[in-house]
């Protein structure tokens, strides 16, 4: 039997002029991004850190699509872990358009 976990792609958005700092903003974004790849969103849990930056996971049936937001170095990371395949460049591109980030780098790591 052949094993296929998946593969783990990581967006770094950075030159970020738009950063969403509202929770609830961040997580709309995040699962509207998520149904753009094709993804089925389970649950989200999202966290506001003091003074700044935010942090969330959109748990898809797929697997998990998570972020993390510096707003002082106008950055954000982005992790989608996937067992199927997606259509992460439109959900990526999409997320760039909304967090205004003029320097996008994506990188996919087979897992398994």
């Amino acid at each position: 039997m052949e094993h296929r976990p998946g593969y783990l792609i990581l967006g770094e958005f950075a030159n970020c002029s738009t950063l969403p700092d509202n929770l609830k903003s961040l997580q709309i974004h995040m699962q509207k991004a998520a149904q753009l790849m094709g993804a089925h969103v389970v649950q989200s849990l999202f966290h506001k850190f003091n003074p700044y930056g935010l942090s969330g996971v959109v748990v898809i049936k797929e697997s998990h699509f998570a972020i993390h937001t510096w707003p002082e170095y106008q950055y954000a990371a982005v992790d989608l872990f996937s067992c199927g395949k997606m259509r992460h460049t439109i959900g990526f591109k999409y997320l760039a358009k909304v967090f205004g980030s003029k320097k996008l780098r994506v990188t996919k790591i087979k897992r398994g």
